[in-house]
């Protein structure tokens, strides 16, 4: 299996083909995510990994029509970003986004987004919380009330850590 890690750093993922935007010791490709036509050929890979980079991305539109586009039919892709009611999502003054546990929908088959990204099919989709006893309370209210309403009326209250999200590249 071909895998690329997007937004590597200087911790490439083992085995991986390591992308990022700047020359770390192990980046195996330089790129900018805010560019079209990254210099990757089209369905090269069969899985890719983006772990806490896409709310550094300022055309998130791109990045993601690029990894589909440099991804295979089928591909799963795993995107790690902050939740936005984490601390860690508004203390790096790089973030550009802060993402909601549906940021994912609008490119899902028929979804307005998947016109210009193309199209991703939901594999699943998850929030993380912190491994406290406190956290057992927005666990239980996310569970009861769904990520949504939980999100709507607790999050800042009970915050969570991060959003988990694989997707599947669907080509035509």
């Amino acid at each position: 299996m071909k895998l690329v890690d997007l937004g590597c750093g200087p911790k490439k993922y083992p085995g991986s083909f390591g992308v990022d935007v700047h020359q770390f010791p192990g980046v195996d490709q330089v790129v900018d995510f805010n560019k079209p036509n990254w210099p990757i050929a089209d369905d090269t890979f069969d899985a890719a990994r983006s772990c806490q980079v896409i709310e550094h991305v300022g055309d998130t539109k791109i990045f993601l029509k690029e990894i589909h586009r440099i991804c295979k039919h089928g591909a799963e892709v795993y995107i790690e970003t902050p939740h936005f009611s984490w601390i860690d999502s508004w203390n790096d003054p790089t973030h550009v986004w802060h993402f909601s546990s549906g940021w994912y929908r609008c490119m899902l088959k028929g979804e307005y987004l998947s016109y210009v990204v193309g199209e991703f099919e939901l594999v699943k989709s998850e929030i993380e919380f912190n491994k406290t006893i406190r956290s057992l309370i927005p666990r239980l209210l996310a569970f009861i009330m769904g990520n949504e309403s939980y999100e709507k009326h607790y999050a800042f209250i009970f915050p969570a850590r991060n959003i988990r999200t694989t997707l599947r590249v669907i080509k035509k």
